[in-house]
């Protein structure tokens, strides 16, 4: 299984999520050398990972396997950028989980993959808050509920065609949120308030990704 990996990952970089600092005056442009233009997910280096609390325990990770996206990437206007993610519910990938748990999860009181196969994100507006962050406003599709979320964005690097991959141009960016599972019609387990015992509703998520250009 290749989730082990993302959870690792996840722990590692999302064991509290940053604030973000207040940039009065963005830049006005990014300094890369990766040129503008529309790049597509590199499913083999990207990774979309969760970490939910259970039963007061722990923060249990986990993470898809499958996902798909497009990037309009322009540094010289990157309040101009958009991207749209797609993710195959069914490519859930769970730590060592026991028989059944992944057909559990599929079923209509969590994910309902039957109805809602894909959980897709599409960005809406971009706000430079440094450098190389900025937090990224969209909507978020879970369960057939669409609601907006934030995402704060790091451009981590970018390189032209030929200098570190020799097929095409290729950039990466790092993403976190956390949002409320219940607000997308998944409460089942929720924990009573004053208690542990459950599934926490809050959600963080891990993005890393690398795109290549068309």
């Amino acid at each position: 299984m290749k989730i082990p990996a993302a959870a690792l990952a996840l722990a590692a970089a999302c064991a509290a999520l940053p604030p973000t600092a207040a940039w009065t005056q963005p830049p006005a442009k990014v300094t890369t050398t990766a040129p503008a233009g529309a790049y597509v997910l590199d499913p083999a280096h990207s990774t979309v990972a969760f970490r939910v609390r259970h039963l007061g325990l722990s923060a249990f990770a986990a993470g898809f396997d499958r996902v798909s996206g497009e990037l309009r990437f322009d540094p010289q206007n990157p309040q101009a950028m958009g991207v749209e993610v797609a993710i195959e519910v069914a490519s859930l990938d769970l730590p060592a989980p026991p028989a059944g748990f992944h057909d559990q999860l599929m079923g209509e009181t969590w994910f309902d993959a039957a109805r809602h196969p894909r959980i897709a994100f599409r960005s809406t507006k971009v706000e430079l808050t440094g450098p190389r962050t900025a937090r990224v406003t969209g909507d978020l599709t879970l369960r057939g509920v669409t609601r907006p979320v934030v995402l704060e964005a790091t451009f981590n690097n970018g390189y032209a065609k030929g200098e570190m991959d020799p097929g095409a141009a290729r950039v990466g960016f790092s993403g976190r949120a956390t949002i409320r599972r219940s607000e997308f019609g998944m409460a089942y387990g929720v924990p009573a308030p004053g208690s542990n015992m459950g599934v926490g509703d809050e959600v963080e998520v891990a993005i890393e990704t690398e795109w290549t250009k068309n």
